[in-house]
């Protein structure tokens, strides 16, 4: 068995040893072990990757494997991994370690709770390790479904409303990606010969798919992927749902969940169809320069925590789209690092903005102040959680953002943009985001955790347990590590963005 598959046997496990749990000391038994196997898995896994690529093996993927799996349609259960996936590989285990602990103390019906977040987690993992299409679009589905019993049944809120939403907006772009995903297998297959539904082999060829097909499969795999990935308009969901999901569900939701679509778009439609998203990246970053601006913008209004977290989700995953879109090395290079940073950034918020929820019973910052003086451990959470999200230097959000807005504002035109100039001014609109960021998260963190306790009760309460800890601490540690050693994260990913580039055919 290839190794890459025990990221979707674990958790097959951990749902086999879940469903036999007698009691929650069992529950909470397995959960730590799978997701502490993982996260050893994942941290090899990098390991390794890095000593074969130092070891001179400039192989696409590394340990690829394939087994048939439907003949007739050319489906096989592919996998392999290069610098991108590897990563958000990692990135997947550190929030579904962090998460379980998150939910140590979630009640009721915490057994079912942990079934559906570890299926949940598998279509994650097995979507970063596959290399055909539809094996893809299958965990894409499994990572999609359990969002709405999760949230409909263990959300807060309109919860009810919100799960719903979300399904509805998500399946639509499934049905989007499905219809795109047969148009590249079937005109791949016209014009090559070769039916396949393997990624890389189908990269080899697609440059023979003439431009006005590729132009019009383009959008559908774009923006079935883009919806996860918030792009404008068609964002309205992921508010809702991160407001209502319980902790954990917004830390892997926002953190790896999202970065799905962000990975689809890039892995999928820019690679399979070069010339159309050379021809239509125009378009998409109009939109995707409006999910910046617009969802900082929408952050600065909002008096809810989890409102504000998730705009500010819109914001930075519409930069994750903004910088593939460049189609500039650097700049792909940056969407990666923010992929990650965001991740890690957006699962400690939730992770706080939980906790301290599950203590105050509210979320509106009007209601909250003082915090610092009763729950310190938590507070300098959100202190560290907004300097890093605004981008202060030292944390995983500054290197981010300046790789991709150097990289963005250096990028070449390319055959369809309206004037040579585009690229340049739709960065700038972009960088306005930064100012706004620091306006929101410095008047969320002034207003909640300084000034005098306005409410009486707040001084009963208590800080941090030591399963909250555990979860704050290592994802802080991951934080801070990305923002101070950048380069070994970047060395991984460069030479994988730049693969893609080239068969694109912008380097």
């Amino acid at each position: 068995m290839n190794i890459l598959s025990l990221f979707v046997v674990i958790p097959a496990l951990m749902l086999l040893g879940l469903w036999g749990a007698r009691n929650l000391n069992q529950v909470r038994g397995v959960m730590v072990a799978g997701s502490s196997c993982l996260l050893a898995l994942s941290i090899w896994l990098t390991i390794y990757f890095i000593q074969q690529r130092s070891g001179g093996n400039t192989d696409d993927m590394l340990l690829v494997a394939s087994t048939p799996w439907f003949k007739t349609l050319n489906i096989n259960y592919a996998v392999g991994v290069d610098g991108i996936s590897v990563v958000m590989l990692l990135l997947s285990s550190i929030i579904v370690f962090t998460g379980t602990f998150a939910s140590w103390q979630l009640k009721p019906l915490t057994k079912e709770y942990f079934l559906w977040f570890t299926l949940l987690s598998t279509g994650v993992f097995g979507f970063f390790i596959c290399t055909d299409m539809f094996t893809m679009f299958m965990f894409y589905e499994v990572a999609l479904i359990p969002m709405y019993l999760l949230i409909g049944v263990w959300g807060s809120g309109k919860k009810e409303y919100a799960a719903m939403k979300l399904t509805l907006m998500l399946m639509g772009g499934s049905a989007l990606l499905i219809l795109g995903i047969l148009g590249i297998y079937y005109f791949n297959g016209e014009y090559s010969g070769v039916f396949t539904m393997n990624v890389n082999e189908i990269a080899k060829t697609s440059h023979l798919i003439p431009t006005d097909i590729q132009c019009a499969f383009f959008p559908f795999i774009f923006i079935g992927f883009g919806v996860l990935g918030a792009l404008f308009p068609f964002h309205t969901w992921s508010p809702d749902g991160h407001a209502s999901a319980p902790t954990a569900v917004s830390m892997l939701h926002a953190g790896v969940l999202m970065k799905l679509g962000g990975y689809g778009c890039f892995r999928v439609a820019m690679f399979l169809l070069p010339e159309a998203a050379q021809q239509l990246s125009w378009v998409f970053l109009i939109l995707t320069t409006i999910s910046v601006v617009y969802g900082a913008l929408s952050a600065c209004v909002q008096t809810d925590l989890k409102y504000i977290n998730a705009y500010s989700s819109v914001s930075h995953c519409g930069l994750v789209l903004f910088a593939l879109l460049m189609m500039s090395q650097t700049a792909v290079t940056g969407a990666i690092l923010q992929m990650l940073s965001h991740g890690l950034m957006t699962a400690l918020f939730f992770a706080l903005i939980g906790m301290i929820y599950g203590r105050t019973h509210t979320r509106d910052i009007r209601e909250l102040a003082g915090l610092m003086k009763i729950m310190p451990f938590l507070a300098v959470g959100y202190v560290i959680a907004g300097l890093a999200n605004l981008g202060l230097p030292g944390f995983s959000g500054f290197i981010a953002e300046m790789t991709i807005f150097v990289g963005s504002f250096g990028a070449a035109p390319l055959a369809g943009d309206p004037n040579t100039s585009f690229r340049m001014v739709a960065t700038i609109i972009a960088c306005m985001s930064i100012v706004v960021t620091a306006v929101y998260i410095l008047r969320v963190v002034g207003k909640i955790l300084y000034g005098e306790v306005e409410n009486k009760h707040f001084l009963e309460l208590t800080d941090a347990t030591w399963d909250e800890r555990v979860a704050v601490i290592c994802l802080i540690f991951c934080v801070a590590g990305l923002g101070t050693f950048p380069f070994w994260v970047s060395n991984v990913i460069s030479p994988s963005a730049g693969t893609i580039l080239q068969s694109i055919g912008v380097m």
